[in-house]
């Protein structure tokens, strides 16, 4: 199995909405399709990538770098003893002559080549990649279905509680049993009411989350957390800069219900500091790590494993981005579940058509790879680049 193309493009992410940090109106996302000579059914296997929301498109760190380190690599160092590509040899290739620390963007860029390549071995072996994890890293162990949330309760222009309200019976109407909204962009008194019409909807505290995005300093963090503790949410989501661990291990002290964060951390390292230095408790708080954005799975992998080191369970990790890629990994891998966007960041959010949520709750198809092809509108971006 070779590489014999690799092509990328930028795709617009059609958002009119903004949390607690940014507007996502002019945001885009890199798209890439990695090219094989392995044939299957007669047709050549072709892996897909993309990054998650939040992050921008990496067309000049994978024109200038990424892409041609894969591309000028021998063919053989990059397979694994099957003959197939080796998603960490040619991560292990990616990364020559990177220098450690600084994950910033270019954790984007190898996470996207990292999706595709698992997306075409998972292809050329002709079984999904949820399956291929749990045969190779799991004992074979892989969850029915997966526990999914729906992410939304954005600030939209000239959005009130009424159109708040509606978007969540929305969600629960489509099958979700849990919801998160954004908070911490409009004053606390305001938030309140807005986190109390949403309980109006959905009937108690466990059934929705909330995301401040990262935005609050400690102070306004603490002040937050106890105006609602006494809701008995499911949990409060990065209330803090995602780097500030000793204000995150200060927070723990002070909010005893469950705080979850992780998905502004882009490497095993930056992954394991949290743990280290942020004062989490493995008992009920989340981690949102998201591979898309961090590397890839190859990293993730190491990611889990660090975290087992740790005395955490892959349980408590319930991925950011709400895409086919990390809802593969949750099942495969046996996480906690992942997010879903059922309104947002088109075409890239949201499952496969075929998928549906049922009590919280979705199975995912018996196809090959990550399942792109699956999902009409993605699949209509993905195929410009077959």
């Amino acid at each position: 199995m070779r590489i014999v193309a690799i092509r990328d493009i930028v795709s617009p992410i059609r958002s009119n909405i903004a949390n607690a940090y940014i507007d996502f109106s002019q945001m885009t996302a890199s798209v890439v399709a990695v090219v094989t000579d392995a044939m299957v059914d007669g047709k050549p296997v072709v892996g897909f990538g993309f990054n998650s929301n939040g992050r921008y498109a990496q067309h000049g760190l994978l024109g200038e770098r990424f892409i041609p380190r894969l591309s000028q690599a021998k063919p053989d160092s990059l397979l694994d003893g099957e003959g197939l590509i080796d998603p960490a040899r040619c991560w292990a290739a990616m990364m020559a002559n990177e220098k450690p620390g600084g994950h910033g963007e270019r954790s984007v860029a190898v996470g996207v080549l990292d999706m595709a390549i698992w997306d075409a071995v998972a292809k050329a072996k002709r079984v999904p990649l949820w399956k291929l994890l749990a045969d190779r890293y799991n004992g074979g162990q892989a969850d029915e279905k997966a526990w999914v949330y729906a992410a939304g309760g954005y600030y939209y222009p000239g959005k009130g509680l009424a159109g708040l309200q509606d978007e969540m019976k929305h969600y629960l109407g489509l099958g979700y049993s849990c919801v998160k909204m954004k908070v911490g962009g409009v004053p606390l008194a305001e938030d309140l009411k807005r986190i109390e019409a949403v309980l109006e909807i959905v009937g108690a505290g466990e059934r929705l989350a909330v995301d401040v995005n990262g935005k609050f300093d400690l102070t306004t963090a603490i002040e937050f957390g106890r105006a609602i503790r006494d809701f008995g949410l499911r949990w409060y989501e990065e209330p803090l800069d995602p780097l500030d661990y000793l204000a995150h291990a200060a927070l723990a002290t002070e909010y005893a219900p469950p705080l979850a964060t992780g998905e502004n951390l882009f490497s095993m390292q930056d992954a394991r500091n949290l743990i280290r230095h942020g004062g989490l408790r493995p008992d009920r708080d989340i981690l949102q790590y998201d591979p898309a954005l961090s590397y890839g799975l190859v990293e993730y992998l190491r990611t889990i494993e660090m975290l087992k080191a740790h005395g955490w369970s892959p349980r408590r990790c319930v991925p950011h981005g709400g895409h086919q890629f990390a809802l593969n990994i949750a099942v495969g891998l046996q996480c906690g579940g992942n997010e879903s966007y059922p309104q947002v960041f088109a075409p890239f959010g949201g499952f496969a058509d075929d998928c549906a949520v049922v009590d919280g709750r979705v199975s995912l198809p018996d196809a090959p790879g990550i399942g792109f092809e699956r999902k009409a509108d993605l699949w209509a971006v993905m195929k410009e680049i077959a």
